[in-house]
């Protein structure tokens, strides 16, 4: 189990490896944008990532294109594709 925290709500939870950020977010009761149906393609989920992004499962190539395409900083990543893989913390301007 790991610890995500959600800034800057201050929600945090305990989650196991693998879930999605936006999976654990939805778990916390937390609103998170989506328009593709978490499929990776809209980039509407996107959170910022406090400190080392080694907490999460790295980008794959479609990620990374879909920042690219709509312009999201290095640091962002989707929440419906960033699975947990250690204590993490993540914001979104909304929370």
């Amino acid at each position: 189990m790991h610890r995500i925290c959600f800034q800057p709500s201050g929600l945090t939870l305990r989650v196991p490896a693998g879930i999605t950020v936006l999976e654990a977010a939805q778990r916390g009761g937390l609103p998170i944008a989506r328009a593709c149906g978490a499929s990776g393609l809209c980039s509407r989920c996107a959170v910022r990532v406090s400190g080392p992004n080694t907490s999460l499962s790295a980008e794959d190539a479609r990620e990374v294109a879909v920042k690219r395409r709509n312009h999201l900083d290095s640091e962002v990543r989707l929440a419906c594709q960033a699975r947990v893989a250690g204590d993490v913390e993540v914001t979104a301007s909304y929370w």
